[in-house]
């Protein structure tokens, strides 16, 4: 069959969609101009650009084909990170959620960006930060209710807290199926390996606060192990200071003292961190100054919390690491 006699070649974004029989040599691709594929195409010197109707044709020899397929994975990576930054903006984190998950899946063999793993940790920090927030206010109602006797609204009540849990337990899912799948994986440095290991330890925590019996035990001890991983690549890799591992001992700390109840030590490895990030505090670079500060700040306000008697007891709030951006 010649060339010329072959019918036009429709082709997705989507890397699996890009099938090419070995024995062509040259085909038409067809492609929307308003497709951020069709400007890294045609920046291309092996791709000639022909019209521009409807549609545009480009020729691509057969050689080249490898890397068509390449470039159609990076289009995709762009123009995916782009919409979740829309999509942070319009403050719809779900959709967030699914722009980044793609971009991870796609990630076969290198790691993603600092800018990307950040983008991620933000889109389900948002969507289960809710979920959270939800699941403690109407926690907070049902004690009120047990307390007055009130067994109609305490029904109804767990009803709805069930409802909650429920989609926290598939977000921590999607999030720690990603992470043991795809993202702990491919990374490759030692920073990158603890952020993604600290982040499994926080979804199993967030799983572990409202879990019971068996399953809260397993979510415990997932979580334990995932810090503890993180923690020893930290103490050897990472500057006393560095945001990452300010981060992974706050948040260590405070699954020592919210979820093991051991405020012992909760304080002694919140304290350990501070100490030693306030020895080195000369050495810190503008770059991450602002970030570790701030959770120094947090780690010194919930040794305040943690060693003083408290009279109403749960009635500060407990500061953890959010801000992924600590990752310079």
């Amino acid at each position: 069959m010649k060339v010329n006699q072959l019918r036009p070649l429709r082709i997705q974004l989507s890397p699996s969609h890009w099938i090419i029989p070995p024995h062509f040599h040259a085909f038409p691709i067809y492609i929307n101009p308003s497709n951020p594929l069709l400007s890294i195409l045609l920046r291309s010197k092996r791709i000639t650009h022909k019209h521009l109707p409807t549609h545009t044709c480009c020729c691509l020899p057969y050689q080249s084909r490898h890397i068509l397929i390449k470039m159609a994975s990076e289009a995709s990576r762009e123009e995916n990170v782009y919409m979740a930054k829309l999509a942070e903006q319009a403050e719809r984190y779900e959709e967030m959620v699914e722009f980044m998950e793609k971009v991870a899946k796609t990630v076969d063999v290198e790691e993603l960006t600092v800018e990307e793993r950040n983008l991620l940790s933000v889109a389900y920090k948002n969507v289960i930060g809710a979920r959270r927030a939800s699941w403690r206010i109407i926690s907070s109602i049902e004690q009120k209710e047990e307390s007055r006797g009130n067994e109609d609204h305490v029904k109804l009540i767990k009803e709805y807290r069930s409802t909650i849990e429920i989609e926290l337990s598939k977000i921590c899912d999607g999030i720690l199926g990603l992470l043991e799948s795809h993202l702990v994986p491919s990374a490759s440095s030692a920073e990158s390996k603890i952020f993604y290991l600290k982040m499994k330890g926080d979804y199993f925590r967030y799983l572990a606060e409202f879990k019971t019996g068996a399953e809260r035990k397993e979510a415990a001890e997932s979580t334990l192990l995932a810090y503890k991983s993180a923690q020893d690549i930290a103490l050897s890799d990472l500057a006393p200071t560095h945001p990452i591992r300010l981060g992974l001992a706050l948040n260590f700390s405070v699954f020592y003292y919210e979820i093991l109840n051991s405020p012992d030590r909760a304080c002694n490895l919140a304290k350990q961190a501070f100490d030693e990030a306030i020895a080195e505090l000369d050495t810190l670079g503008e770059d991450s100054y602002k970030d570790s500060t701030l959770i120094m700040q947090l780690l010194r306000d919930n040794l305040t919390l943690w060693t003083s008697d408290i009279a109403d007891e749960g009635g500060d709030e407990i500061k953890e690491s959010s801000k992924p951006e600590e990752t310079q």
